[in-house]
């Protein structure tokens, strides 16, 4: 981390919330009472676009890199920081309200398979700042609604609960308080950057997810400042649990101890597959309700061929049985997958917190 000290560190967090709380007004939760906020779309699938080689993904202080880089998306952030932003700014242009930052995998755990570890700071304050940018230059052109960006929080490319070794079920790849450690440096930075919401997204794991929300809680705790947190879990397949076995409603009776902004689905499957754990949601979580699925479900060759029209129609329904407060698209959606979202979402109502009956 760039912060000489943890005081420092601290100091630096409470000084930029303090800011950000003057310069920025709006307040999420006012506007979600108000209408269906549009998450951005895939980062990945736009990126692909421009057929970036192992050059972009390099600058000057990994020129000399013994280990190859390409395929490290969040790189580019600050390596090729007008492709991020020429993405973010598209996705605002469709309607996006809330842009996602450039940093699944920015923590020190997913980089060190880049030996990477040391550049996890640039990698969260560069891919805030690139947001930040995009959102506020967006602004100054159309002031009409409020913007936010969410500091992405993915899960690591490790599990907390499932043994990698089938040989040896006890074991463990990371540690809970690796985990934390690693989620804590990343979310200082973030908020560094300039993120207005910490999104803790597709979720396989909730242990994992619980050493995010305890981290961001202790951070919370140690400098009094707070804010707003989304979570949002990923089914991966027709047994509607997440990769360590949880059903939807045990995922949110296992995170509902921490004050969130949102929770959530996104990713795995498509808006059809979606629904029926997008219903458990609405039904019970005492927070607000997103959903970003993926544009359908990838074809033999990996590719989505689902079109922003097929996917705003089987989207439809969760807005006519008012399920969700926040919606966007996860991979493979596009800008004009986004905006046929927000034009279909701007149609109908959002989903009010006084009809959750919590369990």
């Amino acid at each position: 981390m760039s912060c000489l000290s943890a005081r420092k560190c601290v100091g630096l967090y409470l000084r930029l919330l303090d800011e950000k709380k003057a310069m920025n007004k709006a307040d999420i939760k006012s506007e979600l009472a108000k209408r269906i906020l549009i998450l951005d779309g895939a980062m990945g699938t736009m990126i692909q676009r421009y057929s970036l080689d192992e050059h972009d993904f390099r600058n000057e202080k990994l020129k000399d890199h013994a280990h190859p880089l390409k395929g490290n998306n969040d790189l580019l952030s600050f390596t090729r920081p007008d492709v991020i932003k020429a993405i973010h700014t598209q996705y605002l242009e469709a309607g996006a309200d809330i842009i996602e930052t450039n940093t699944f995998s920015g923590t020190t755990i997913a980089q060190a398979d880049y030996k990477l570890e040391h550049m996890v700071h640039d990698i969260n304050y560069y891919g805030a700042k690139v947001a930040r940018e995009a959102v506020d230059e967006f602004m100054k052109k159309d002031p009409s609604r409020p913007r936010f960006v969410a500091g992405a929080i993915g899960p690591t490319n490790r599990t907390a609960s499932i043994s990698p070794d089938v040989n040896d079920p006890g074991y463990r790849a990371v540690t809970f308080d690796e985990l934390a450690k690693a989620y804590k440096e990343q979310a200082v930075s973030l908020i560094e950057g300039g993120a207005d919401l910490l999104l803790i997204e597709t979720i396989f794991d909730t242990l994992n997810s619980k050493a995010a929300l305890y981290a961001i809680m202790e951070l919370f705790e140690e400098t009094g400042k707070e804010i707003p947190v989304m979570v949002s879990a990923t089914i991966t397949d027709a047994s509607g649990r997440t990769l360590s076995g949880q059903t939807t409603e045990a995922f949110l009776i296992s995170v509902s101890h921490a004050p969130l902004l949102s929770v959530g689905l996104n990713c795995a499957l498509g808006a059809k597959e979606l629904r029926p754990y997008l219903q458990v949601l609405a039904k019970e979580a005492p927070f607000f309700v997103s959903a970003y699925p993926n544009a359908g479900l990838p074809n033999e060759f990996g590719q989505y061929d689902q079109t922003p029209a097929q996917m705003a129609e089987q989207v439809k329904i969760f807005l006519e049985e008012n399920l969700v407060n926040i919606l966007g698209g996860c991979c493979g959606s596009t800008p004009d997958h986004i905006k046929a979202l927000a034009d279909l979402a701007a149609t109908f109502q959002p989903r009010t917190l006084e009809e959750t009956v919590v369990a």
